[in-house]
């Protein structure tokens, strides 16, 4: 059985109340961080860590806060994306269900380490039943003495928003993000400048996922140096996996990194394997936006390595052999599966989701849609494939 860091209490009947969470040690990182620990100390922590941001850039989180602009008289905010848009993940939303005052702790937490006093969650608009959760969450916060003025005697104070979106894919690249929470059309923004100098309203910004907060606050509790000792190499800790697609078991499974690709597929822990006893044709270890492995390269690397569930394996061998971790969208596709018309499916998402600010994606994910819709239907040609690969290339 795999270590829990973020699920360890999942289970605990009533653990979604501020009550019942305190109970179980909840927001102890908050008191030790505020009565025991400088700012810096707290993003040293992190650092020492190893957490990698948790979204799908896998960025280190420690390094990203320590960019925070502090020669600045202006605010600083903490950002932190709710926004779950990628096909095929789930695993922000199974947090705010079940255990939001986990992410509330990690945002009390970070916003110490970086100096906000306002903090955002920028939720999907369609999260309407989350969106009741986090708000009741954060009430809860107040009440108790952990949001607001002075938390817990200090002199430091927070107040956290919850903003919905407009159901936009692209607002959870995090600059698209900061322009629509200015009210804005969501379209990414021109870096340099990067957030942590010119971010929301022009201020320094750092803006991390649901699941990278969320392990701020056992990561305090139990020590940077011993968080890094979870997982393999500097895929450290632990990560979130949503299941789902042809197996026995779909769901949100915690894992430490490491953990080969094949074990999470066939072990009855997790996915159980594939559904009815069918062949692997292929998987999307990473959500929609990632390489599809063929069941020929899940088992072993491009180095004749095991493929483990770490974001050096899955990437071995570049898009040629790999894939990417992501944001740990685990799809499953059995033998019966066309795997033409799921991509024409995830094509035709990502033209209606693109913001079109850019030609490639304007323009690219529109023949992508046209050239595979041809496919499928029958009148596909062999040059179509060298055409779907000269449209995808990165250069």
């Amino acid at each position: 059985m795999g270590r829990k860091i973020l699920l360890e209490k999942i289970n605990v009947p009533g653990i979604s109340t501020f009550k019942v969470y305190r109970e179980n040690g909840g927001y102890a990182s908050v008191e030790k961080a505020l009565k025991t620990m400088a700012p810096a100390d707290v993003t040293g922590e992190v650092k020492k860590s190893g957490l990698r941001g948790r979204g799908g850039a896998g960025f280190p989180a420690g390094m990203k806060w320590s960019f925070i602009d502090t020669r600045t008289n202006n605010p600083r905010y903490l950002i932190c994306n709710a926004d779950e848009s990628e096909p095929g993940t789930f695993k922000d939303r199974f947090l705010i269900d079940h255990i939001p005052h986990l992410l509330i702790e990690g945002l009390i937490v970070a916003s110490y380490a970086i100096g906000s006093n306002t903090t955002f969650i920028y939720v999907r608009g369609e999260f309407k039943k989350q969106i009741g959760i986090l708000n009741k969450a954060i009430q809860e916060a107040y009440n108790n003495g952990f949001l607001g003025s002075n938390i817990l005697g200090s002199t430091f104070s927070l107040d956290i928003h919850v903003h919905p979106g407009a159901g936009a894919y692209i607002c959870g690249e995090e600059t698209a993000l900061l322009e629509s929470l200015e009210g804005k059309r969501g379209n990414p923004r021109l870096k340099p400048p990067f957030p942590a100098v010119k971010g929301l309203y022009g201020c320094p910004t750092v803006v991390n996922n649901v699941e990278t907060i969320a392990a701020v606050g056992p990561i305090i509790n139990m020590g940077g140096e011993a968080y890094s000792h979870i997982g393999i190499g500097p895929s450290t800790g632990t990560k979130l996996i949503s299941a789902c697609g042809n197996v026995q078991n779909p769901g949100v499974y915690e894992i430490e990194l490491g953990l080969p690709v094949e074990e999470f597929l066939k072990s009855p822990e997790y996915c159980g394997g594939v559904k009815n006893g069918k062949k692997l044709k292929a998987l999307i270890p990473g959500g929609s936006s990632v390489p599809i492995l063929p069941a020929n390269l899940i088992s072993k690397t491009a180095k004749g390595e095991a493929r483990l569930m770490s974001y050096e394996s899955l990437s071995d061998g570049g898009f040629q052999t790999g894939s990417m971790l992501g944001s740990g969208g685990f799809i499953v596709f059995d033998e019966d599966a066309c795997i033409v018309r799921n991509t024409l499916n995830f094509t035709r998402f990502y033209h209606h989701e693109s913001c079109g600010q850019c030609s490639p994606c304007r323009e690219g994910t529109g023949w992508m849609e046209k050239v595979l819709h041809r496919i499928e239907y029958g009148e596909g040609k062999l040059s179509d494939i060298d055409l779907l690969e000269s449209i995808a290339k990165e250069d």
